[in-house]
């Protein structure tokens, strides 16, 4: 969605995907819980030099370094506590069960203050922060002082097994959810004649605090070095919310403009590129409506195709999943069962999970309570279906070798959470983070 002075100028979804559906927005819910950040202190509640071991005096581990009693809201904002990489990893490895403890027991090489790191666990600390100050959940928070006096009532969180929501990924929304929050920001906090946001966390939060460089593993960009803010990634232009895949919430204000993405790629920063080198460009051009009716069209018709094949009627197969590809959506040895029903198939996962796949069309089905839209067809002794996980940017393509009674299930891009597809299909999703 592209937002030009406060309307709509273009909007596209590929379909099966589509509008009213909410979309994981991994990182970009960092960019959400820095704002319940701004209304906490706002109501008097937090600021910004409070320390994690005042606030959370009963996560403060016994051998906790020195450095660690000096961690601030600003640090952990900014993520400049001293960490040089992400710590996620060695945090639940070192406390399984607390984060906030096994972040404060990871070595900190560097002063607090001196560097960025991008750090998920800072985040799941300032929501905990937050929660233990205002007394509410986060979500509770948000949606009351949030979502629901911005007609957004859909909201949906990720959790751990705790039951507590990651602060620092699993916020669902609508793409035009994102592009309201993006001209939340871009009007300082303001929608319609009240003020949801501080104007002055606004702009204390999207401005730069500290300087960012190269991250190992990323993909290289000139945007993921321009500086970082509250939870906010600075850019060429603007700033901006933003989460692995191509979840993305940009606003730059020189240009009155909020661009709004829910994507599947595998390089999320590359999906700025071609804002700079063809949107901006063109926004203050003089058009024309032949030039307007050809893009509407372009956009109505936006669609990921079927797989193509045949639908014998009769035709059924059964097989075991060969798991030895890396990251495999399923365990080895799954019972994998094809049966024809009309239009399309029913697709059993043993021990008892079905899964409804159309032919030429998206069935829809909510086994385990999210959404799954599936299309398949026969490709000579071969049956192979997509399997949409529609609230997210992953799918699964799933192959039944009738001749060698194997199946393999593979992701488009695998879920920072975890490769088990079951686990994807669950509402809410429930696990011990691994998420980068």
């Amino acid at each position: 969605m592209v937002v030009r002075h406060g309307h709509v100028v273009a909007e596209g979804w590929w379909a099966p995907y589509s509008a009213e559906r909410p979309h994981l927005l991994y990182s970009l819910t960092k960019s959400f819980t820095s704002v319940a950040v701004g209304l906490a202190i706002a109501d008097g509640k937090l600021s910004l030099d409070d320390r994690v071991v005042d606030v959370l005096p009963d996560h403060v581990p016994d051998d906790i370094p020195e450095q660690g009693r000096r961690l601030t809201v600003h640090h952990l904002l900014s993520m400049t506590t001293g960490h040089r990489a992400d710590s996620l990893a060695e945090a639940w490895q070192r406390e399984p069960d607390d984060l906030v403890k096994g972040f404060l027991r990871v070595p900190f090489p560097d002063a607090e203050g001196t560097r960025h790191a991008y750090d998920n666990p800072t985040t799941y600390i300032l929501a905990r922060m937050v929660e233990r100050v205002t007394g509410r959940s986060l979500p509770e928070l948000l949606d009351e002082r949030l979502f629901r006096p911005m007609g957004i009532d859909h909201a949906e969180w990720d959790r751990v097994a705790s039951g507590a929501v990651f602060g620092f990924h699993g916020l669902h929304l609508t793409t035009e959810d994102v592009a309201a929050f993006g001209e939340l920001l871009l009007r300082g906090g303001l929608w319609g004649d009240r003020q949801l946001v501080p104007r002055a966390w606004v702009e204390l939060a999207t401005g730069r605090h500290i300087d960012t460089t190269q991250i190992d593993g990323w993909s290289e960009n000139h945007d993921a070095l321009c500086g970082y803010g509250y939870q906010f990634w600075m850019s060429r232009h603007g700033y901006r919310g933003d989460g692995a895949f191509g979840q993305l919430c940009l606003v730059v204000p020189s240009y009155d403009l909020v661009v709004a993405v829910t994507a599947a790629v595998t390089q999320g920063e590359a999906v700025l590129d071609p804002l700079w080198e063809c949107l901006l460009p063109g926004l203050d051009q003089a058009g024309n409506t032949r030039d307007d009716d050809i893009l509407a069209d372009r956009l109505r018709q936006l669609s990921l195709a079927p797989v193509p094949g045949s639908a014998p009627p009769e035709r059924s197969a059964k097989a075991r999943v060969d798991a030895s590809a890396e990251d495999s959506a399923l365990p080895d040895g799954t019972t994998v069962t094809v049966e024809p029903v009309d239009d399309g198939w029913r697709l059993r996962l043993e021990p008892s999970l079905d899964v409804e796949v159309g032919h030429g069309r998206w069935r829809e089905s909510s086994p385990l309570g999210r959404p799954v839209l599936a299309a398949g067809a026969w490709q000579g002794n071969t049956f192979v279906a997509d399997l949409y996980v529609i609230t997210s940017p992953h799918r699964v393509r799933l192959s039944v070798d009738t001749d060698t009674g194997t199946a393999t299930a593979t992701w488009n891009v695998v879920p920072l959470t975890s490769p088990d597809l079951v686990l994807h299909m669950t509402s809410p999703l429930m696990t011990r983070p691994d998420v980068s």
